[in-house]
């Protein structure tokens, strides 16, 4: 029944002096088992996705006789049949080796993404910390002022944000900079490249921006369900001010389903910031991949998808486990 306690809600399910750590064990096993699809799927879907793109990455500037090709192709395993490319990509792939790049000379894969992910990873941390907290407060601030001036126009740049892609915002940024730094005649904000925090200021908020609304949505959401629950409203029977019933009350039970996202939220942005990183020249894992798609390097694009993926699905898991640990009742159904 509503309102019960959680280690009520949980007795129904489970015998006198049974043990929660058989059912977490499943549970875990369960979500790595399925990781390790996923990720399998992932790596097959690119691997022929690769091989059905049109055109040859050995026909660049490398391959000047037919002689010199057919070396690279022997090289990279090309001259094989598309099922023993398959096994080998698959094998190295277990091992951790993505192999060499097409376009880049003497340069691995793995070497790339050492390189330049924690680039991406700090911008990406950088962008889900100012769209959190943008999030919770907008979103706090739309329920307490529901279908009013300000829950209107934070609702209505809340739509424009989710419709606009971040390359659009990516560009009003740096068009935005450029006046200003003008205006004032001082560099206020870098416009683009690498280095200091100030660097990372526009490109992180133009990347926080999408998943600051889908937060302020869900956080507003969630804050109009708790504000009508029972318990805040003995808590206003008792008299306690406004902002106690705010702060230990609300927020504190409507924050919940919003970090229950965080952590897909973690990797998506992490890893969506190709275009950002572009065009704020920032050396990030993303920009290489662009490149790689240009410049058809099908290694690169293949270990940096794979990567990603593998990321994005570990993220995931890892919210499951806190999830089941947190409530029971998930990973007893």
């Amino acid at each position: 029944m509503f309102g019960e306690p959680l280690w009520a809600a949980t007795q129904t399910s489970l015998t006198p002096g049974s043990s929660l750590k058989p059912a977490m064990g499943r549970y875990i096993l369960e979500r790595l088992v399925g990781g390790v699809i996923t990720v399998w799927f992932i790596a097959t879907a690119t691997f022929f996705a690769m091989h059905a793109v049109p055109g040859d990455p050995l026909m660049n500037e490398k391959a000047a006789t037919p002689e010199i090709r057919a070396n690279l192709a022997k090289q990279y395993g090309l001259d094989r049949p598309l099922p023993e490319q398959y096994v080998i990509f698959l094998s190295n792939m277990v091992r951790g080796d993505f192999g060499i790049s097409f376009t880049q000379q003497n340069r691995r894969v793995n070497d790339i993404i050492r390189d330049h992910f924690p680039v991406s990873a700090l911008l990406g941390v950088l962008a889900i910390g100012i769209a959190a907290a943008g999030g919770i407060v907008w979103g706090a601030i739309t329920a307490l002022y529901r279908n009013r001036l300000p829950d209107v126009v934070i609702m209505s740049l809340v739509i424009l944000c989710i419709s606009v892609p971040s390359f659009v915002f990516a560009a009003l940024g740096q068009l935005a900079l450029v006046n200003v730094n003008q205006w004032f005649g001082v560099s206020i904000l870098p416009v683009a490249g690498w280095g200091t925090l100030a660097h990372m200021l526009m490109p992180a908020l133009v990347l926080g921006l999408g998943t600051m609304a889908l937060l302020t949505r869900l956080m507003r959401s969630s804050m109009l369900d708790v504000i009508n629950e029972d318990y805040v409203r003995t808590a206003k029977a008792k008299g306690l001010s406004k902002t106690r019933i705010f702060t230990h009350h609300q927020l504190r039970n409507a924050i919940l389903p919003v970090v229950t996202v965080l952590g897909p939220q973690v990797a998506a942005i992490t890893t969506g910031g190709f275009v950002v990183e572009m065009i704020f020249a920032i050396p990030g894992l993303g920009r290489y991949f662009v490149q790689a798609v240009q410049q058809l390097d099908y290694t690169v694009i293949m270990g940096t998808t794979v990567f990603y993926g593998a990321f994005l699905v570990f993220m995931v898991i890892v919210v499951d486990i806190l999830y089941g640990f947190i409530d029971p009742r998930v990973r007893l159904k």
